[in-house]
């Protein structure tokens, strides 16, 4: 698919998207329970799950059967106009470009990140947010009660992929790499341990972030939905679903948003997001190095034991 570059000034290359993310599981059934309760539409195909959003038409990820969890690769939007200025600056980086990892994996530019994650750029339409996700507030009304009534919820249905989080042994080889070559931009960090990057052509605060460990993987995809309310019944639905663990109701200090996180059955898991920052396209975000205290969150419960634990690093 052919996608036009909306010219900004100055003119920036970059990945513009998150265009899907691959992982593999056990078994696709209980993938496709884990996902469905969740409140994402999940369609068996392309030899795998396929993870949508309600009412909108883009695959935003795949779930394909393995021995185990783990990350298989990513694939990243880009603009047509920036493809072979990006292959330059590849070139110029000594990026390893790479053969296509997989027979289910789409075409594009395949490269090989620093810590060995397959990494796609591939034409598309753009599918990060371009402007702020809507917020829902309940009205004020002099009648009745503003809350809604429990007889009349609904399946909480998330809008969109916000962001990924990704596993990396090495957070500066990872920044130099995803910001120097792909030409995203750092929105914040704590030290060497977390960071977050956001595309100039516009995207939620972060539209990948990543956390240091042994190896590569995926920690968490996170998910918008449109009110603080949304927050709180998809951590109910998920608990009558059966999947009682995760971490929130909180809120972040990077990226303020609202959030629920909801163990899957690998030890990974799918996060509510509410109210995230938003960075325009052109904006200059004023970027810092965060203490510990401030990296995670401002309130909510104590953090999980195991919540920074990647399942994908074997256990020597």
């Amino acid at each position: 698919m052919k996608s036009e570059h909306p010219r900004i000034e100055p003119v920036v290359t970059a990945v513009h998207s998150v265009d899907e993310f691959t992982f593999s599981v056990p078994d696709l059934q209980a993938a496709l329970h884990f996902y469905s309760s969740f409140g994402l539409e999940v369609r068996r195909e392309d030899g795998g799950l396929g993870l949508y959003t309600d009412g909108h038409p883009h695959r935003w990820g795949r779930v394909l059967e393995g021995g185990s969890k783990k990350l298989l690769w990513i694939t990243l939007g880009i603009y047509a106009a920036d493809a072979d200025a990006l292959i330059r600056r590849c070139a110029a980086n000594a990026v390893v470009l790479i053969e296509r990892p997989h027979a289910l994996a789409p075409d594009g530019i395949w490269l090989a990140a620093p810590d060995g994650v397959a990494v796609c750029l591939r034409v598309a339409d753009k599918t990060s947010p371009s402007v702020k996700a809507p917020r829902e507030f309940a009205p004020e009304r002099s009648d009745a009660g503003r809350a809604p009534c429990r007889s009349a919820i609904q399946q909480v249905r998330p809008t969109h992929l916000s962001h990924i989080l990704l596993f990396t042994p090495d957070i500066g080889a990872a920044m130099s790499f995803y910001c120097d070559v792909l030409g995203l931009r750092l929105s914040d960090r704590s030290g060497d341990n977390i960071a977050f990057v956001h595309s100039p052509h516009g995207s939620d605060h972060h539209l990948i972030a990543f956390a240091k460990s042994l190896g590569p993987g995926l920690h968490h995809t996170s998910w918008n939905v449109s009110s603080f309310d949304a927050v709180g019944l998809g951590a109910q639905q998920m608990v009558q679903a059966g999947y009682p663990d995760g971490w929130g109701l909180g809120r972040h200090v990077l990226g303020s948003n609202y959030f629920r996180y909801v163990r899957d059955p690998w030890g990974s898991y799918a996060e509510y997001s509410f109210d995230i920052d938003f960075i325009p396209a052109g904006a200059v975000w004023p970027a810092a190095d965060y203490p510990p205290e401030d990296a995670l969150y401002v309130w909510g419960p104590s953090l999980p034991e195991d919540f920074i634990t990647n399942h994908e690093v074997p256990i020597m």
